[in-house]
């Protein structure tokens, strides 16, 4: 028997006096998008689709939700990874795609304050046309901003300035129970109390939904300038992150990249990468306030990599090869899931010291298993995503060989002192594995937040954790 309550003809009827009868959408008007995301293996359509516009509606169908113990679940884009934005209860589902706009540029304080549902690629286009950077740079720029914040996402510029959850400042959440709530504000530093907004990111919709966000920006360096470095082969590569991380001069970024990734995304996008006839590739990226200052930092690196198999040196400074290159780099994930009929992936993060020995035990996982894998990641943080492959496996042969490889490649990760998920999250998807990761009492704690928030835990339930156990 179900825990929760199946949605009944006087359940939509307050939801049509909630938000009006155009915005409740049931049955075939609910698009099969929403019943999934990225991940396609794990599916369910909701029983109803919310378009929310504001806070206040939200706070209504949450309190209602909560009475009556019908479970909800908030969506932005829908392009996580795990699973985490679909409806897996049934239930309703909250759009926050028309809660999207920027409210705000605060020059003074440095931040900018939007709604949930400004796109990642809306938001650094806005603050870099008035000179600011908004630095978090995940490499699917159709996420929204409630998502990013959801999942703690990183990206590229991780390795310099962080991750989002440096760079939120201050929210507003409705929670589980329908109060409406705001955690931090405009204040840099903040000592009061427990870190409840810190405890709001990377929570994955569990214990608030996000319907307002004050983040930090900083001022746009004037200068930047990628390095693609051809390598021997990937220990020659990974090998050099760390001495170019000891330089003292951070780079913006560190990517690491293989061959046979740049040739899909080569024919994905129709147009050629600058070079493709090594193995693997460090792409590194400097900003500063001069061309001659980037220069300085990068010309230790340029030695370090000719001193350790780097093969040649082709500076990315030109709006082609800069569209040439970057272009590739985000479409990777695009451009490899176009080269099979399916695919699941993990983005296991370990101590950059062991990051050549993860990849190179995906090969080996590769030839055991006879299936394709492919890998690329953040060098400079050890956060790698690898892909595995579906091809014309039938789907009982795929799911036996898929889990024993993800079996493999989480208790590897674990050997290594890593993590399960570095920026993708939990979801549903990998609970099982983050059962595995984190010992009795963490899992034990973390329960009982998620039921002091959520007392008849219907907000995004089963997801980083099973409620039921």
């Amino acid at each position: 028997m179900s825990r929760y309550k199946t949605l009944d003809q006087s359940d939509l009827e307050f939801l049509r006096s909630v938000v009006g009868v155009e915005r409740v959408l049931i049955g075939e008007a609910i698009n099969e998008d929403y019943g999934r995301d990225e991940l396609a293996e794990v599916r369910r359509m909701p029983d109803v689709l919310i378009e929310a516009e504001n806070a206040k509606e939200i706070s209504e169908i949450m309190a209602y939700a909560q009475k009556h113990k019908i479970p909800v679940v908030a969506r932005g884009s829908g392009t996580g990874l795990v699973g985490s934005s679909v409806a897996i209860h049934g239930g309703i589902m909250i759009s926050l795609q028309k809660m999207n706009k920027i409210l705000e540029l605060d020059s003074q304080n440095l931040t900018v304050t939007v709604e949930p549902g400004v796109l990642l690629m809306e938001l650094a286009a806005y603050v870099s046309e008035q000179d600011y950077l908004y630095p978090p740079d995940p490499g699917e720029k159709s996420a929204t901003i409630g998502g990013n914040i959801a999942t703690n996402a990183g990206g590229m510029r991780a390795v310099k300035y962080g991750v989002t959850k440096d760079y939120v400042r201050g929210l507003e959440v409705v929670l589980p129970t329908g109060e409406i709530v705001e955690l931090g504000g405009k204040v840099v530093k903040n000592s009061s109390g427990f870190d409840l907004k810190g405890l709001m990111i990377g929570s994955e919709g569990t214990l608030g939904i996000i319907t307002k966000a004050i983040l930090k920006i900083l001022p746009l360096p004037a200068k930047s300038v990628s390095l693609l470095i051809p390598f021997v082969d990937i220990d020659h590569a990974i090998g050099c992150v760390s001495k170019i991380m000891n330089t003292k001069i951070i780079p913006t970024a560190v990517e690491f990249m293989e061959r046979e990734v740049i040739l899909d995304a080569q024919k994905y996008l129709g147009k050629n990468f600058p070079d493709h006839s090594s193995d693997a590739y460090l792409l590194l990226t400097y900003d500063g306030v001069s061309r001659m200052e980037i220069e300085a930092a990068y010309q230790p690196v340029a030695d370090i990599c000719f001193a350790n198999g780097g093969l040649d040196l082709l500076i990315v400074d030109t709006d082609e090869r800069k569209d040439a290159v970057w272009s590739a780099r985000s479409a990777f994930l695009e451009a490899i899931k176009g080269s099979t009929t399916e695919m699941d992936e993990c983005d296991v993060v370990v101590p950059k010291s062991h990051l050549a020995e993860m990849v190179h035990y995906t090969y080996t996982l590769k030839e055991k298993y006879n299936l394709r894998i492919k890998s690329f990641g953040h060098a400079g943080d050890g956060n790698l995503h690898i892909y595995l492959l579906k091809d014309e496996l039938s789907e009982e042969v795929w799911k036996q060989k898929r889990d024993a490889i993800f079996d493999e490649l989480y208790s590897k990760a674990f050997t290594l002192q890593g993590k399960v998920s570095g920026e993708h999250g939990i979801g549903f998807a990998k609970v099982e594995y983050f059962a595995k990761e984190e010992p009795p009492v963490v899992l034990a704690l973390t329960r009982a937040i998620k039921k002091v928030f959520d007392p008849n835990l219907v907000l995004n339930p089963d997801k980083i954790v099973n409620l039921a156990k």
